[in-house]
């Protein structure tokens, strides 16, 4: 049996990655809405262009500036397990795809790490106040 790997920092609570989830896909609706009908609408392009910026927008902010919207407004950070630093652009399309599958990231282990983080080799934390540095 493989040997679970410690993480050298704490990982973020479920309540704060939910409401995460909750703000970039209300973001992402928003968006979409500008250009094509959301709201009132079921299975029209709305919901694939929603999906599509929702894992757009978490891709390319997670791999710029460390988290996707929802991540910084409730000031988490996406790191690299091995490094602790930033998620290139391919993981981070990676990780997003798998996130947007819905399965992957409930299947989980212990330490918060759902299937998403581990094939993408990375970890959602807190984000660190230079008090708690």
């Amino acid at each position: 049996m493989p040997v679970e790997e410690s993480l050298p920092y704490e990982t973020a609570s479920w309540g704060r990655r939910v409401l995460a989830l909750l703000v970039d896909w209300f973001a992402s609706i928003l968006v979409v809405s500008l250009f094509v009908p959301v709201f009132g609408t079921t299975g029209g392009p709305g919901s694939f262009y929603t999906l599509l910026v929702f894992v757009v927008e978490s891709a390319v902010l997670t791999a710029t500036v460390g988290g996707s919207f929802g991540k910084m407004v409730t000031r988490l950070r996406v790191v690299r397990v091995e490094t602790g630093g930033r998620v290139d652009l391919l993981r981070s399309f990676a990780r997003a795809i798998l996130v947007a599958l819905v399965i992957p990231p409930l299947i989980f282990r212990p330490d918060r790490r759902g299937l998403h983080d581990l094939a993408a080799g990375t970890a959602t934390v807190p984000l660190l106040t230079p008090d708690r540095a």
